[in-house]
């Protein structure tokens, strides 16, 4: 075999695949977590494990989705950020699955994704490792990614919130410029 071919093969095999599909049309990464979706458990489940709680909401059909799950999250680097530093749960923009909200509103998924203004998909959005008392997780998010992005600042978004980037007062974009172009 030539040594490009060689590598080439050995990078395929190395390299996280993408997601099944789930019934529900929604892709199912192995770091996803299944759950009863109440966000006070899960939060609390995340922090158990030193981790920190994304709710990533989709939908059935998203052409950002698939990108997401076939391109940047298999990406080595963070699919290891995902597997090491975050609780995630998935919800159905479109979904009728009851979730628990933070101050104890129970709602189909569709309609708590209303709630918090969820109009993209894939949105990714950050929780904090203590939600204030009554907060929804729209209102204690430190930080929401609407929309595909590329590795850089998928990548970058991940290390940023793993870091709490966001209680320093280091805007994301900066850091994200710094990643991207560090200083030498």
């Amino acid at each position: 075999m030539k040594p490009l071919r060689l590598l080439a093969a050995l990078l395929l095999i190395a390299a996280p695949a993408a997601a099944e599909i789930g019934d529900d049309g929604l892709h199912k990464p192995a770091w996803l977590r299944e759950t009863f979706r109440d966000l006070r458990e899960d939060l609390a489940e995340a922090n158990g494990e030193g981790r920190r709680l994304l709710i990533l909401v989709e939908q059935r059909g998203c052409i950002y989705c698939r990108k997401m799950h076939e391109e940047v999250f298999p990406d080595p680097q963070i699919d290891a950020l995902l597997r090491e530093n975050y609780f995630v749960v998935q919800m159905n923009l479109f979904g009728d699955v009851e979730v628990t909200d933070f101050d104890g509103t129970a709602l189909p998924e569709k309609e708590m994704a209303a709630r918090w203004g969820v109009m993209f998909t894939p949105t990714m959005i950050f929780l904090p490792e203590e939600v204030p008392e009554g907060a929804t997780a729209a209102e204690a998010a430190v930080a929401q990614m609407p929309g595909a992005f590329g590795k850089g600042t998928t990548r970058a978004l991940l290390t940023w919130v793993r870091d709490h980037g966001y209680e320093n007062g280091e805007h994301f974009q900066k850091f994200l410029a710094g990643q991207v172009n560090p200083a030498d």
